[in-house]
């Protein structure tokens, strides 16, 4: 029996504990329902009361903007009513000036009218008293005044010639007196040594070593010199020193700079050359500004354009005849100047003509045309004065003179030309002669550089590789040999060398 009573009681206190853990659970259930609608109530009072300030500020904010709005209409509305007033008050001052305006205007119709008839009464009473006094002389006006005239030509014309004779024999006398004593008081005041131009400069070196180094390997570094300098470099058997060969003096001094420094550094190679060359280039520039400028100073000049006195300076290394160009331009300014002192003009210029009289040698062998009408346009260009331009302009008579200032600086040019020992004419061909040499090349197309080199036995033309290629070359040297034998005269022989040169350059990093 005890068995089965322990297992009924077992039953029943499972029975009785699952009873009450469902009781407990329903109770544990309503709580948290109760919780729950207590939490759903205050969340929806909560988001009334939120919608209800929401509302409330969005009015608010409406209501500001509509504030502002109104605000800005009523400005913009004040600002259109004050324009408008404006508008109205110039259309009134417009109407009254358009009133003011056609009253002067009748007025001075009326004041025309008047004036036209007062003009056609006095012409009535002009041409009342001619014909009253034609009556009385017995002659028509025009009869009167030819009579007149010619009685006035027959006296005067006795009296007039013998004056003018008189006049002409004296001032011929004292001008050719004067003007010997001019000149001659000129040439003595002025005395300007003559350099000779050379077209060889010698650059000594330390040794006969330095020689081989000029040269290079396969000779690659004087065929470098050569091509970017445009001058002829001559190593030949004399002890220490080189030659550079050219008719272009600049190319000539920018060569002898280079190869002093290639020779001072010792670093000699094709691209060391090309740096040294373009350094020596810019000193090349600097030198002739300098020359400029110094010639300015000596000649009392206080103010020139920059780009004359530029091509003052180039004319030290431009000549002649043998004479430089920059010497006999000062000496042509001090003789025009001491002249025109002599004969009470104005020294300056008289001087600023001279001086610029032959600036147009300095790019003559750039542009076509007589020197003297190459410079009266650059003078023209760059703001001289009508006088200094005429001067340069009629100096060799391209042009017809028209002042004094013209006539003396011709005098001043054939003073300074022709004195024993100024100029000397061999030079001056055989420059011409090589200009025309490296003009002809460039005329052909896709040619970049042409340099006459051995005294004009070779010319030198460089093509640009983008517009030319290896095959047209060949054909291009041949057509320029032709044309140099159509158009020229030389002794012997010309070579002509075409070089295209292709060169990429980059830098590691």
């Amino acid at each position: 029996m005890l068995p089965v009573v322990f297992v009924s009681g077992i039953a029943i206190g499972i029975v009785a504990g699952f009873l009450l853990y469902r009781l407990h659970a329903k109770r544990q259930l309503k709580g948290a329902q109760d919780q729950a609608d207590k939490l759903i109530k205050e969340a929806f009072q909560e988001a009334e009361q939120r919608k209800r300030e929401m509302l409330t500020e969005a009015k608010e904010e409406i209501l500001h903007l509509r504030q502002d709005a109104e605000k800005e209409i009523r400005e913009q509305r004040s600002e259109l009513q004050r324009a408008e007033r404006r508008l109205e008050q110039k259309e009134e001052n417009l109407d009254k000036r358009l009133e003011n305006l056609q009253k002067k205007e009748d007025e001075h119709r009326q004041k025309q009218e008047e004036l036209r008839t007062r003009m056609e009464e006095v012409e009535t009473l002009r041409q009342e008293q001619l014909q009253r006094l034609e009556k009385i002389a017995a002659m028509t006006r025009e009869e009167a005044r030819e009579h007149l005239l010619k009685e006035v030509e027959e006296e005067a014309s006795h009296i007039i010639g013998l004056r003018i004779k008189e006049l002409e024999e004296k001032a011929k006398r004292e001008a050719e007196k004067r003007s010997r004593e001019i000149v001659v008081s000129a040439i003595q005041r002025c005395a300007v040594d003559h350099t000779s131009e050379m077209s060889v400069s010698v650059v000594n070196l330390p040794s006969d070593e330095m020689k081989g180094r000029i040269i290079g390997r396969e000779g690659r570094n004087i065929r470098a010199f050569e091509t970017f300098t445009g001058v002829d470099l001559i190593v030949d058997d004399t002890p220490e020193a080189v030659t550079l060969s050219s008719f272009d003096p600049v190319r000539r001094e920018v060569a002898r700079i280079s190869l002093e420094k290639l020779v001072l550094d010792g670093r000699i190679h094709p691209a060391r050359i090309e740096e040294i060359i373009e350094k020596s280039q810019k000193e090349v520039e600097e030198m002739i500004l300098d020359a400029g400028e110094e010639a300015l100073l000596e000649t009392g000049i206080k103010t020139m354009h920059p780009e004359l006195v530029k091509l003052i300076g180039q004319l030290r290394f431009r000549s002649s005849y043998g004479q430089n160009a920059l010497n006999h331009s000062l000496e042509v300014a001090h003789v025009a100047g001491i002249m025109a002192a002599e004969l009470n003009l104005d020294e300056t210029i008289a001087r600023r003509a001279g001086l610029l009289h032959d600036i147009g040698k300095a790019v003559d062998h750039q542009v076509e045309g007589p020197h003297a009408l190459i410079g009266r346009d650059l003078a023209r260009r760059y703001g001289e004065a009508p006088e200094i331009v005429s001067a340069i302009a009629s100096h060799h008579e391209d042009e017809e003179m028209t002042s004094v200032y013209d006539v003396l600086i011709a005098a001043a040019d054939a003073v300074s030309a022709s004195r024993p020992g100024a100029r000397r004419e061999s030079l001056d061909s055989y420059i011409k002669r090589l200009e025309k040499l490296e003009s002809l090349a460039k005329t052909f197309k896709g040619v970049s550089k042409a340099y006459a080199i051995q005294a004009g036995r070779e010319i030198r033309v460089m093509v640009a590789p983008n517009i030319t290629d290896d095959g047209t070359i060949q054909k291009m040297a041949y057509d320029i040999a032709r044309k140099i034998e159509d158009e020229m005269k030389y002794p012997g022989q010309i070579k002509v060398v075409v070089v295209r040169e292709t060169r990429s350059v980059e830098y590691a990093r």
